[in-house]
């Protein structure tokens, strides 16, 4: 693409058509795991396993993105993400598909929970990182419309799938949610690249350097005739035949002399290369888990998805098992908390942004509001009550919107791309843990009131721990060693990997 064109994409241009493509992506994708508290309760009753080990399959499907997130950046960086998004689609329908002749709910860990959330992975890494590669100046406007996909999927279908179910049954809204799926191939074919992927760049050097390699193989000398007769002769007496001078000189081949060096340093320069890469992973998590409130933040978004998470997949459960929930509930309580995170995602945004608005604060109160609405789940006395929490929860829960902006604000923008791959990977567990220790804590006391008191515990155990460790009265002894300013960037490769 010319320089031209370039500039005139980063401005605009095909650039909302990536937008479009984009959001409809994060729609599909994870339409169905943002609202899988309504397939819950149809699980429990088809297979009669126990809440805990049928929570695994929402977790994972959530969490397991998260957790390979570094896998997912690397595929769209090697391979683009026109493929990646393909192939992505791929895997999200036919997890779903898959899920739909499940025989039992290790299949469904398998199969929904694995498959599907490796594919809503790789959906949210290549459509972030497209759109990242588009626009420069409207960027953040871009990132908010795509980012919101994934609350408006999960509010429209949740209803959706809960009418599928009643009119089709549980087989029949998978198959029909996998078949819809196969969309997000065709929005991926919109996402024309702007450079070249570096599996595409490698492979190009290297069929040049094969034919510049046969180029010299065909201009060699031809061996001469009168150098062969004279090694002949005294060869001879050691049971040498022209033949095999003919093969031996074959052997000293510039070109597979070449290929036989290089196939033994590679593994050498490999090992090389990786170990002073590890060695810079190792010393800058070193650095960053010297600092106390990126510690503390780690610890944080460890305990809050443990025990924020979970009511999104049991809230749908607790209404019923409560007697709260009858044909008069219009819209379903996920629902609620989807719409309600969209909502949430944007107003705190635009919080952050406001000058006199600490973000890491704003963070923790998020945290802390959290907490309490868990508390006081248990003794909600109607559906209402439950609904109002439920966007309470839903509201606080777009707090993910702002995740970025904390962690730039602890460790400084050059170490911002490292540092979100370990928050995320400790968010990712926390997703993965959550679901399965609330469901056993039910199986345990056949309630949901501990349940829900554990839940809030650990959500307010994370936001006392990261507010006392932000307080500023630690940082009096150390104010020779001030903390970076931050200095921001139009890189696209930085923000295009911390997604």
């Amino acid at each position: 693409m010319t320089n031209q064109s370039s500039a005139k994409a980063l401005a605009g241009g095909w650039g909302w058509v990536i937008v479009v493509a984009s959001f409809l992506c994060q729609f599909l994708a994870y339409g169905s795991p943002m609202s899988v508290g309504v397939l819950y309760p149809e699980w429990l009753d088809t297979f009669r396993q126990s809440k805990g080990m049928t929570a695994w399959i929402g977790s994972l499907v959530s969490g397991f993105g998260l957790i390979a997130s570094p896998i997912c950046s690397a595929c769209v960086t090697n391979f683009g993400a026109r493929p990646v998004t393909v192939f992505s689609g791929v895997m999200v329908s036919g997890g779903l598909m898959l899920s739909a002749f499940a025989p039992s709910v290790q299949f469904l860990i398998f199969s929904y929970g694995t498959v599907v959330g490796m594919g809503c992975g790789l959906v949210y890494a290549a459509t972030v990182t497209i759109t990242c590669q588009y626009f420069d100046k409207h960027r953040g406007l871009a990132l908010g419309i795509i980012t919101t996909g994934t609350s408006v999927g999960g509010f429209i279908c949740a209803t959706f799938q809960k009418v599928l179910v009643e009119l089709y049954g549980l087989e029949g809204c998978l198959l029909i949610m996998g078949a819809l799926a196969l969309n997000i191939m065709a929005c991926g074919g919109l996402m024309r690249p702007l450079n070249f992927p570096e599996y595409f760049l490698k492979q190009k050097a290297a069929l040049e350097r094969t034919t510049e390699q046969k180029d010299t193989h065909h201009e060699k000398p031809p061996v001469k005739e009168e150098s062969i007769n004279k090694n002949t002769l005294s060869s001879m007496g050691k049971g040498l035949t022209v033949s095999d001078l003919l093969m031996s000189s074959d052997t000293k081949d510039p070109l597979s002399y070449e290929k036989n060096f290089l196939g033994s340093s590679s593994l050498v320069k490999t090992i090389k290369n990786n170990k002073h890469t590890y060695s810079k992973y190792i010393d800058t998590t070193a650095e960053l888990l010297q600092d106390r409130v990126f510690v503390a933040l780690c610890m944080a978004i460890f305990l809050f998805d443990i025990g924020a998470f979970p009511p999104v997949l049991f809230i749908e459960d607790v209404a019923r098992s409560s007697g709260h929930s009858d044909g008069t509930c219009l819209v379903p309580l996920v629902s609620i908390v989807a719409v309600m995170a969209g909502a949430g995602k944007l107003i705190l945004g635009i919080l952050t942004d406001c000058k006199f608005v600490n973000s890491l604060y704003l963070y923790t109160f998020t945290i802390v509001g959290s907490g309490v609405a868990l508390l006081v789940t248990p003794i909600a006395k109607n559906y209402a009550a439950l609904a109002v929490l439920s966007g309470v929860l839903g509201f606080f829960s777009g707090n993910w919107s702002i995740f970025p902006y904390v962690t730039t604000k602890i460790v400084g923008m050059d170490r911002l791309t490292h540092a979100y791959g370990i928050l995320m990977f400790f968010g990712g567990s926390g997703i993965v843990l959550g679901p399965p220790v609330v469901g056993w804590i039910y199986d345990w006391t056949e309630s949901y009131n501990m349940a829900f008191f554990f839940s809030g515990a650990c959500v307010l155990l994370a936001g006392f721990s990261l507010l006392l460790a932000a307080l500023p009265c630690w940082d009096k002894p150390k104010k020779d060693h001030p903390r970076p300013d931050i200095k921001y960037t139009s890189n696209c490769d930085k923000v295009a990997s911390v997604a």
